[in-house]
């Protein structure tokens, strides 16, 4: 027997209710480590890693990813909520923790129902309800001013001041238009830096390969130049003098432009091997302002857009062609270059696409040129995170990341009650008609206020709701009851939707389940 081929290794199968408590079990670890976090008063995590040594985080993804569980059959329930976790992040980039809870919440109500429903109906019900708690959250947003920012940032710092005040002071610095990044400072002092830079919004990662940092899930390029080829790249040759000119010089290469399956795997391999230091994304813009886009790239990079629409010979490429930029971030949703931009020519080209917003009408054209104008006229702000030690920058540096990612969503999308608030609030006041689907949900929506408290150990205070008004809870770093919104508790709007979305998607994957194949284990 092959014992390399997937479906030659030999299988346990677990059925019905055995393999729903077994299921249960593994969720039922991984939200205790998970949910230790959530809070201000939640605690630190310390797991060991790959090489024994160990790593301190509050961070809840950080923490999930970490635990792999002995038994099969629970391991399959740990992994598939930290698809909840790892979807959250991606998506909102924060939130992972609540995701967690929620999830678990979730599934411990519908295990613990005992009526008659079928489970297409308690599902449907579910969904109904979920749906009923995102229309009543879009409806207590609040948009997030100045003090608010500083509080989001704050408290997804673990209520960390000086850093929750450094993380605000970027995004204030570098705009509505700007994006703030982080690193590791060279010292103990954690410090902000800003200079010229654009967001490519969607030119995201494309190959796990192409990952530079793998701990942070990004590929990171010094001093790149720049190719943007507007149409396919469809033979490696087409390229080839340019990849000569890199690999020569010692050079990095971003290469931004529609590259082939071929031509791509060949760059992954010699990525691989160390032969090049590469990294491809997808061409930025889309529709009619496609090619505006790129114009405007070329400007700031002092790169030249090839196109063989406009008679450019693609077996003719010479290094003139590329252009410049000090520094080329890549992650699961955007890529960030930090560019010298030439004011002269900026201004002229900002003026022209000021002009045409003005004189556009039409609602989706003035966006596409808004979003022009966020790329010409954009600052980047790099916080270096500082630390004594390698252990407590690492921990730092997940904070700082949290904070960053709910930050941003809070500029976007707007705050709500934060400490389980919103949610809690969502159970009180959503109209439900009594299905089993829509109670499990809206007493399952109450878990990660419960969870705050516990962590706090003030979970007796979780009777004094039922005397609140809308919007008030209590601040666990005293024990009184505030209106969260006015003292600055609150969450991005964004983060508790998308934990809730992604709970409720995982949960009811896992209702679903009534057999486990897994691997046996000696």
């Amino acid at each position: 027997m092959n014992f390399n081929n997937p479906n030659s290794i030999v299988k346990d199968l677990t059925f019905n209710k055995k393999a729903s408590t077994k299921i249960m079990k593994g969720v039922n670890k991984l939200a205790r480590a998970v949910s230790s976090t959530l809070g201000a008063s939640g605690k630190c995590v310390i797991y060991e890693d790959t090489m024994g040594q160990p790593v301190i985080t509050k961070d809840g993804v950080t923490v999930a990813e970490s635990v792999v569980l002995m038994d099969p059959v629970e391991n399959i329930g740990a992994t598939l909520i930290k698809e909840a976790a790892s979807k959250t992040v991606e998506e909102a980039g924060d939130g992972t923790t609540t995701a967690t809870v929620l999830a678990h919440s979730i599934l411990q109500s519908y295990n613990e129902y005992e009526g008659w429903e079928t489970l297409r109906n308690i599902k449907n019900g579910i969904d109904y309800s979920k749906d009923k708690v995102i229309e009543y959250l879009e409806k207590i947003k609040k948009p997030a001013d100045e003090d608010l920012i500083k509080h989001v940032a704050r408290i997804s710092c673990n209520n960390d001041e000086i850093l929750g005040n450094l993380i605000a002071e970027a995004y204030e610095k570098v705009g509505k238009n700007g994006v703030v990044l982080m690193e590791g400072s060279k010292d103990e002092q954690t410090h902000i830096e800003i200079v010229d830079g654009v967001e490519l919004h969607g030119c995201k990662i494309k190959s796990p390969h192409l990952l530079t940092d793998k701990d942070n899930q990004k590929a990171i390029l010094d001093d790149p130049y720049i190719l943007i080829i507007d149409g396919p790249v469809e033979n490696v040759r087409n390229i080839q003098t340019i990849l000569e000119f890199i690999i020569k010089g010692g050079k990095s290469l971003l290469i931004m432009a529609d590259v082939g399956q071929q031509p791509f795997a060949t760059l992954l391999m010699n990525k691989v091997k160390g032969n090049i230091k590469v990294n491809v994304i997808d061409l930025p813009g889309f529709g009619p302002s496609k090619r505006d886009t790129l114009e405007d790239l070329a400007l700031l990079t002092g790169a030249k857009v090839i196109s063989e629409e406009l008679g450019d010979d693609m077996d003719m490429l010479k290094p003139d062609v590329l252009g410049r930029a000090k520094k080329a971030v890549t992650d699961k949703r955007s890529t960030v270059l930090t560019v010298n931009k030439d004011p002269k020519l900026l201004k002229e080209r900002i003026k022209s696409v000021e002009k045409k917003i003005k004189e556009t009408k039409d609602k989706y054209w003035k966006g596409l040129h808004k979003n022009r104008l966020a790329m010409l006229s954009g600052l980047v702000g790099i916080i270096k995170v500082g630390a004594y030690s390698k252990v407590e920058q690492k921990e730092k540096m997940d904070r700082v990341e949290d904070a960053l990612y709910a930050t941003k969503a809070a500029i976007e999308d707007g705050i709500v009650p934060g400490g389980g608030i919103a949610l809690l609030n969502a159970a009180q006041r959503v109209e439900n008609h009594g299905g089993a689907g829509e109670l499990i949900l809206l007493s399952a929506i109450q878990a990660p206020f419960e969870k705050v408290l516990d962590n706090a150990n003030m979970i007796e205070r979780t009777a004094w709701a039922e005397g609140w008004e809308e919007g008030e809870g209590i601040d666990v770093t005293c024990g009184c009851t505030k209106n969260m919104v006015e003292v600055g508790i609150v969450d991005p709007l964004l983060v508790t939707k998308s934990a809730l979305n992604h709970a409720v998607s995982v949960a009811k994957t896992i209702m679903s389940a009534d057999c486990v194949i897994s691997n046996v284990r000696e």
